[in-house]
């Protein structure tokens, strides 16, 4: 027996869209123990330097290392973009990001080869999404466009309000007038308006949520690791949650996606890890 598949997943994001992963990974994966840290001091990393974004993942990771986590998930675009291939060699857990996930499941989905991508502004910038898709396949076409107003608005609440709607009409205005067949929601938060995404979109164009592909990828690599936990010995609290900042807001968000109630969560000064 490997008494390390029994220890928690590690899962960050610069706030509280990394929390619709943490939804995906308790759906997928019933039986493994999460601890999250959402830098709610700091949102957002969106329109942070890839210096920075690196500076405050390292914090990150070494504050997930004290808890003694198996594995790290980093659910934030912008970290996976940014930060994730400085950081892994430079630890020795199995770290996966969320942007492969979504990008390998998104040219599974393409039957033109035409592929939208709305993320952070950085995200966007780090040419990342663009870079792999087009690595797999050198004849995708790949179209980008930053929505940096939909994460204020998810957190604000306003994910079926009509400004909300106006906003994402005006994003996906040019994008959708390239004819794509497939649309990579490439920010956490992105799930949390699927339903208005669709209604703009319209059902001709697949929707990708990289939570839910990533979820799977974790699975993947737990596996591949030895990691997967069997469920024998249950260990509580299963759920951690850690923030940097306005935990009653965390709380209530939390407690509005998730399936799972969150009673309490313990703010850390981040900046000493």
């Amino acid at each position: 027996m490997n008494p390390e598949r029994y220890a928690p997943i590690g899962v960050f994001d610069s706030g509280l869209g990394g929390l619709t992963v943490v939804r995906e990974i308790m759906r997928n994966l019933p039986d493994e123990r999460i601890v999250y840290f959402g830098d709610t001091a700091r949102v957002p990393y969106g329109n942070k330097s890839k210096e920075t974004v690196i500076r405050y993942s390292r914090q990150i990771v070494n504050f997930l290392k004290t808890q003694e986590v198996k594995a790290i998930v980093v659910a934030c675009n912008t970290a996976s973009a940014l930060a994730l291939d400085t950081i892994r060699p430079e630890i020795d857990l199995p770290i996966i990001g969320v942007v492969r996930p979504g990008t390998e499941m998104a040219l599974q989905a393409t039957h033109n080869k035409r592929i939208g991508v709305i993320a952070t502004d950085s995200t966007i910038r780090s040419n990342l999404y663009q870079t792999l898709l087009r690595e797999h396949d050198k004849d995708v076409r790949v179209f980008a466009q930053a929505c940096p107003l939909f994460v204020p608005l998810v957190e604000e609440g306003w994910t079926k309000d009509p400004v909300t709607h106006i906003v994402a009409e005006r994003y996906l205005a040019d994008i959708l007038e390239q004819d794509i067949d497939t649309l990579i929601m490439g920010c956490t938060h992105y799930p949390l308006l699927r339903t208005l995404l669709r209604e703009v979109a319209g059902e001709s164009v697949q929707l990708i949520n990289p939570a839910y592909e990533t979820a799977l990828a974790l699975r993947r690599l737990l596996d591949h690791h030895g990691l997967l936990n069997d469920g024998r010995h249950q260990i509580t609290p299963q759920y951690a949650f850690y923030a940097s900042d306005t935990v009653e807001k965390f709380n209530a968000f939390a407690n509005s996606i998730l399936p799972y109630e969150i009673s309490s969560t313990t703010q850390v000064q981040i900046e000493k890890y």
